[in-house]
């Protein structure tokens, strides 16, 4: 990859902001990835992981990496799960906008908008809404519930 195509990651520029201290979403970094939370709150909890190393796919890590990054993910999964109580997760490693490893992973309540409805069938615009921001005070609560499951892992320091 050459350092255009790394300059318009827009997961390097969220870790950029990491490093720089200006991401307001990040609650926690492992040696594979940063746990954030989505900027978009449609599924309450909407959790994503992002990987330190810019790769496209899962295949093209070394073996110890890969298995360090889908278990970090697992780690994160769960105390997503943990901290918002859904009915069920969700779990995506597209790519296809991003080309950049980040997981998106959904809690799904009972209570959610279009509840039996996968993600991917609900328009973009109404997911992706201003509406769906979270305000400062819920960004906060939800950081600080998904920092608060994640404190237990000794894979993970928490960067509030």
């Amino acid at each position: 990859m050459d350092q255009a195509e790394k300059t318009a990651c827009l997961i390097c520029d969220r870790i950029s902001a990491i490093h720089a201290g200006t991401n307001p979403y990040v609650v926690a970094e492992s040696p594979s990835g940063y746990a954030v939370i989505g900027d978009h709150q449609f599924y309450r909890g909407y959790t994503l992981f992002l990987s330190k190393v810019h790769s496209q796919e899962l295949h093209e890590l070394e073996p110890a990496a890969r298995q360090a990054f889908l278990e970090d993910m697992s780690e994160v999964a769960a105390a997503a799960f943990r901290a918002f109580l859904p009915r069920k997760m969700n779990y995506e490693l597209l790519g296809n906008k991003d080309a950049h490893m980040h997981w998106h992973l959904f809690p799904r309540h009972e209570d959610d908008p279009l509840p039996e409805m996968p993600i991917w069938r609900i328009d973009p615009s109404v997911r992706s809404s201003d509406s769906s921001r979270p305000d400062p005070e819920t960004l906060l609560a939800l950081r600080n519930s998904l920092a608060k499951e994640l404190s237990t892992s000794e894979r993970f320091e928490i960067l509030l």
